[in-house]
């Protein structure tokens, strides 16, 4: 008979009263330890901006404002070779630190690579951050498939090398592309593979610039980091920040300006019904689409109406749907502790 290991559980009281690590970070607000997937198009500059990271990290450096913690790298350069590392390095930097260490050729996942990292962290102890460019380079393609499956395939490989950042407290960071298909309604959607890789990963970063522009946006999001935006520029081989932009900043960008201006217009008003096609005309909106006011409201009703103490429903009358609106000094509320 098979012997089951009991269930290792804590209770809420314990957890709250025990004091815990905190997770560190190699970047402060930006790279944590664990495993950071970084996504963009095939030229768009990856390199250059992973060979920074490794400079920035590997001399103690701050990046783009953020504290870096000094740690050896180790960057594995799968696409490369060391004359073209040497040539970047060259019109980098005039001293290059000794701390940052390079590799164009290492085993795949689940066959040496992973013993391969461990060898080289019993080497130089110091290293702490591990950059990986490109992941599919890493990855044996004649079974990336799997007998179950891409996504099963995907998750068991990120899942081991989570498992050996967090067994060794390094960061490991893993240069991605992306689909060409475009998905405008997530942008890591556009990661290339399933949505095992990203939702294994710790830290997703997409960089996103057009052909021929000199600015990017680097999208990111994770369990240890703020959702923030990061405005690049990329001028003299190096990405240099021109604005950040927090997660409230994105949220309320994101949000359709028509409500903005639904929520100044009931201000002095008690109530209000009309149709959407009503609505849209007494706010004197001649763009917004009628039919999609509504689904603004249903998707957002929560952030912009509700804490300016406006309550929304909708019902059908016939061929017309009616939006009605109460304006009240609460917080939104109506005493109902469910809601």
């Amino acid at each position: 008979m098979r012997v089951t290991e009991k269930l290792r559980v804590v209770d809420a009281d314990t957890l709250l009263s025990t004091p815990l690590e905190k997770t560190a970070f190699i970047v402060d607000g930006l790279i944590p330890m664990g495993v950071t997937l970084l996504g963009g198009s095939s030229k768009i500059g990856k390199s250059w901006l992973m060979l920074w990271l490794g400079l920035q990290v590997a001399r103690g450096d701050p990046l783009w404002g953020m504290a870096t913690h000094r740690r050896d790298v180790l960057y594995l350069c799968l696409e490369d070779t060391m004359g073209r590392i040497q040539n970047r390095l060259y019109r980098l930097t005039d001293e290059a630190p000794a701390g940052l260490r390079f590799a164009t050729a290492c085993g795949k996942l689940g066959s040496g690579l992973e013993e391969q990292i461990l060898q080289a962290l019993r080497d130089y102890p110091g290293t702490r951050l591990v950059i990986i460019d490109t992941l599919q380079k890493a990855r044996d393609s004649r079974s990336a498939a799997g007998k179950n499956g891409l996504y099963s395939a995907d998750y068991d490989d990120m899942s081991a090398l989570k498992d050996l950042a967090d067994s060794q407290n390094i960061a490991i960071v893993l240069v991605h592309h992306l689909r060409k298909q475009q998905d405008s309604s997530d942008p890591f959607n556009q990661l290339s593979g399933s949505t095992g890789i990203t939702g294994a990963a710790d830290t997703n970063m997409v960089l996103q610039r057009l052909r021929g522009s000199t600015t990017a946006t680097l999208l990111i999001t994770g369990r240890d980091v703020d959702d923030q935006q990061l405005h690049l520029r990329f001028e003299n081989l190096t990405w240099h920040l021109v604005e950040r932009s927090s997660s409230e900043e994105i949220f309320r960008e994101q949000i359709p300006p028509v409500l903005f201006r639904l929520v100044a217009f009931l201000k002095d008003r008690r109530e209000w019904t009309g149709t959407a096609t009503e609505l849209l005309a007494a706010l004197g909106d001649r763009e917004t689409p009628g039919n999609v006011v509504t689904k603004y409201l249903a998707r957002y009703a929560d952030e912009i109406l509700q804490p300016a103490g406006i309550r929304y429903r909708s019902r059908r009358t016939g061929q017309s749907r009616l939006l009605h609106f109460t304006h009240d000094s609460s917080d939104g509320h109506d005493g109902n502790p469910d809601i």
